[in-house]
Protein backbone atom coordinates (compact mmCIF):
# COMPACT_ATOMS: atom_id res chain seq x y z
CA UNK A 1 0.00 0.00 0.00
CA UNK A 2 1.35 3.38 -0.96
CA UNK A 3 0.62 6.54 1.01
CA UNK A 4 1.43 10.18 0.32
CA UNK A 5 2.22 13.27 2.37
CA UNK A 6 2.79 16.83 1.24
CA UNK A 7 4.73 19.04 3.59
CA UNK A 8 6.80 22.17 3.67
CA UNK A 9 10.29 21.46 2.38
CA UNK A 10 11.84 22.45 5.71
CA UNK A 11 9.92 19.57 7.38
CA UNK A 12 10.72 16.91 4.78
CA UNK A 13 13.18 15.03 6.99
CA UNK A 14 10.66 14.81 9.85
CA UNK A 15 7.55 14.17 7.72
CA UNK A 16 7.23 10.57 8.92
CA UNK A 17 8.00 11.09 12.61
CA UNK A 18 4.55 12.20 13.76
CA UNK A 19 6.17 15.13 15.54
CA UNK A 20 3.88 17.83 14.13
CA UNK A 21 0.75 15.91 15.10
CA UNK A 22 2.26 15.18 18.52
CA UNK A 23 2.88 18.87 19.13
CA UNK A 24 -0.46 20.18 17.89
CA UNK A 25 -2.93 17.30 17.80
CA UNK A 26 -5.31 16.70 14.91
CA UNK A 27 -8.66 15.24 13.96
CA UNK A 28 -7.47 11.72 14.79
CA UNK A 29 -5.06 12.36 17.69
CA UNK A 30 -4.70 14.44 20.82
CA UNK A 31 -1.78 16.69 21.53
CA UNK A 32 1.05 14.57 22.92
CA UNK A 33 0.26 11.51 20.75
CA UNK A 34 2.55 11.02 17.71
CA UNK A 35 0.73 10.09 14.50
CA UNK A 36 1.76 10.39 10.85
CA UNK A 37 -1.09 11.58 8.61
CA UNK A 38 -1.07 10.31 5.03
CA UNK A 39 -3.41 9.88 2.09
CA UNK A 40 -4.06 7.04 -0.33
CA UNK A 41 -3.27 9.23 -3.35
CA UNK A 42 -1.18 12.27 -4.16
CA UNK A 43 -4.28 14.19 -5.25
CA UNK A 44 -5.99 13.58 -1.89
CA UNK A 45 -2.79 14.60 -0.08
CA UNK A 46 -2.86 17.81 -2.15
CA UNK A 47 -6.45 18.53 -1.11
CA UNK A 48 -5.55 17.86 2.52
CA UNK A 49 -2.71 20.40 2.28
CA UNK A 50 -4.80 22.89 0.31
CA UNK A 51 -7.59 23.15 2.91
CA UNK A 52 -5.03 24.16 5.53
CA UNK A 53 -3.39 26.86 3.39
CA UNK A 54 -4.04 30.56 3.20
CA UNK A 55 -4.11 32.20 -0.24
CA UNK A 56 -1.06 34.21 0.80
CA UNK A 57 0.86 30.94 1.20
CA UNK A 58 0.64 30.23 -2.52
CA UNK A 59 3.47 32.56 -3.50
CA UNK A 60 6.13 31.61 -1.01
CA UNK A 61 5.64 28.07 0.30
CA UNK A 62 8.20 25.52 -0.78
CA UNK A 63 6.49 22.10 -0.71
CA UNK A 64 7.49 18.50 -1.26
CA UNK A 65 5.49 15.33 -1.87
CA UNK A 66 6.73 12.19 -0.16
CA UNK A 67 5.41 8.69 -0.72
CA UNK A 68 5.90 5.66 1.46
CA UNK A 69 5.21 1.99 0.92
CA UNK A 70 3.58 -0.10 3.63
CA UNK A 71 4.30 -3.79 3.01
CA UNK A 72 1.13 -5.76 2.30
CA UNK A 73 2.23 -8.24 4.96
CA UNK A 74 1.75 -5.67 7.72
CA UNK A 75 -1.59 -5.71 9.45
CA UNK A 76 -3.76 -2.60 9.12
CA UNK A 77 -6.95 -1.50 10.86
CA UNK A 78 -9.72 0.06 8.79
CA UNK A 79 -12.66 1.90 10.26
CA UNK A 80 -15.73 3.27 8.51
CA UNK A 81 -17.88 6.35 9.01
CA UNK A 82 -20.65 4.18 10.45
CA UNK A 83 -18.50 4.00 13.61
CA UNK A 84 -18.41 7.80 14.02
CA UNK A 85 -20.84 10.38 15.38
CA UNK A 86 -23.05 12.07 12.77
CA UNK A 87 -20.97 15.25 12.97
CA UNK A 88 -17.63 13.53 12.28
CA UNK A 89 -16.93 15.78 9.28
CA UNK A 90 -17.48 19.03 11.18
CA UNK A 91 -14.81 21.61 11.96
CA UNK A 92 -13.52 21.64 14.55
CA UNK A 93 -13.59 17.87 14.76
CA UNK A 94 -15.50 16.13 17.54
CA UNK A 95 -13.11 15.12 20.34
CA UNK A 96 -14.38 11.54 20.12
CA UNK A 97 -12.38 11.10 16.90
CA UNK A 98 -9.12 12.05 18.61
CA UNK A 99 -9.95 9.63 21.42
CA UNK A 100 -10.55 6.90 18.84
CA UNK A 101 -7.14 7.56 17.25
CA UNK A 102 -5.42 7.84 20.63
CA UNK A 103 -6.86 4.46 21.66
CA UNK A 104 -5.63 2.92 18.40
CA UNK A 105 -2.10 4.29 19.00
CA UNK A 106 -2.06 3.12 22.62
CA UNK A 107 -3.30 -0.36 21.68
CA UNK A 108 -0.27 -0.77 19.39
CA UNK A 109 -2.32 -3.39 17.54
CA UNK A 110 -1.44 -2.28 13.99
CA UNK A 111 0.99 0.12 12.34
CA UNK A 112 -1.70 1.72 10.13
CA UNK A 113 -5.23 3.00 10.66
CA UNK A 114 -7.28 3.56 7.50
CA UNK A 115 -10.05 6.15 7.85
CA UNK A 116 -12.45 7.86 5.44
CA UNK A 117 -11.23 11.26 4.25
CA UNK A 118 -13.33 14.11 5.63
CA UNK A 119 -13.35 16.02 2.34
CA UNK A 120 -14.17 12.97 0.22
CA UNK A 121 -15.48 10.17 2.47
CA UNK A 122 -15.29 7.66 -0.39
CA UNK A 123 -11.50 8.07 -0.32
CA UNK A 124 -9.06 7.00 2.40
CA UNK A 125 -6.53 8.66 4.64
CA UNK A 126 -3.98 6.49 6.39
CA UNK A 127 -2.59 7.18 9.84
CA UNK A 128 0.68 5.61 10.89
CA UNK A 129 1.87 4.89 14.40
CA UNK A 130 5.59 5.82 14.32
CA UNK A 131 6.13 4.03 17.65
CA UNK A 132 4.77 0.69 16.43
CA UNK A 133 7.43 -2.08 16.21
CA UNK A 134 6.63 -2.63 12.49
CA UNK A 135 7.02 1.04 11.55
CA UNK A 136 10.65 0.44 10.52
CA UNK A 137 9.37 -1.83 7.72
CA UNK A 138 7.68 1.11 6.01
CA UNK A 139 9.83 2.38 3.16
CA UNK A 140 9.82 6.18 2.90
CA UNK A 141 10.77 7.41 -0.56
CA UNK A 142 12.70 10.49 -1.60
CA UNK A 143 10.92 13.84 -1.39
CA UNK A 144 9.86 15.37 -4.71
CA UNK A 145 9.23 19.08 -5.29
CA UNK A 146 5.50 19.87 -5.31
CA UNK A 147 3.54 22.98 -6.22
CA UNK A 148 -0.08 23.85 -6.78
CA UNK A 149 -1.38 25.15 -10.09
CA UNK A 150 -1.97 28.89 -9.70
CA UNK A 151 -5.52 28.49 -11.06
CA UNK A 152 -6.51 27.01 -7.70
CA UNK A 153 -6.53 30.52 -6.28
CA UNK A 154 -8.72 32.28 -8.85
Amino acid sequence: MQIWRITKTKYATSAFTGEGARQFGGRWNSQGIAVVYGSSSLSLAALEMFVHMEISDANYLSLVAISATIPETLEKTEITATMFPDNWRSFPAPSSLARLGDNWVRSNATVALIVPAVMIPQEKNILLNPNHPDFSQIQVHEAQPFSFDSRMWK
